[in-house]
């Protein structure tokens, strides 16, 4: 089995402090890593699109919301796991390129709902198909069993630390 950069890293624990067991970095050190080549991947496609992360991310939100692909302010910001200081900064920037609209809700005058606006539709849309080509082509180097099986692992320990959803 060929050695990688984490190898490297638990040997040198090992012989530098040998009172410790390295072994999580097997796992987290690796997981640590390839988040980071992912993440560049990923952005290379948002980016193709004129798009940052959290753009991407806010489209994507509204997009799957299904019809009429609007969310309440607040909702939005719970999707996308950011304060709603950074949601506005970002619906702002939204707003200015034409992909998103805002307005009151009708029923609570407190209440901002945000919208895709047919621009911002078409531009999810584009970036979203090329976001699952990409993904895919990132894992075709493994075989489909161990897609299934990193899939299901990955699944079960994110319930045990996220809890399950409905």
């Amino acid at each position: 089995m060929a050695r990688d950069h984490v190898d490297r890293i638990q040997e040198q624990w090992r012989t530098e402090r040998p009172d410790l067991d390295p072994a999580p970095q097997g796992v987290i050190g690796r997981l640590h890593r390839l988040a980071a080549h992912l993440h560049d991947e990923l952005v290379t496609v948002y980016r193709e699109h004129g798009l940052g992360e959290g753009d991407f991310d806010v489209l994507a939100s509204l997009r799957r919301a299904g019809a009429p692909y609007e969310l309440p302010a607040g909702e939005l910001a719970e999707h996308t796991m950011i304060t709603t200081g950074g949601m506005s900064k970002r619906l702002d920037r939204l707003e200015r390129a034409g992909l998103i609209a805002r307005r009151v809700d009708a029923d609570d005058a407190r209440v901002r709902r945000v919208a895709l606006t047919d621009r911002g539709r078409a531009v999810i849309d584009a970036a979203f198909g090329d976001h699952l080509r990409n993904e895919a082509r990132l894992l075709a180097e493994l075989p489909a069993s161990d897609r299934h099986a990193l899939e299901r692992i990955l699944r079960d320990w994110l319930v045990r630390v996220e809890g399950p959803v409905d």
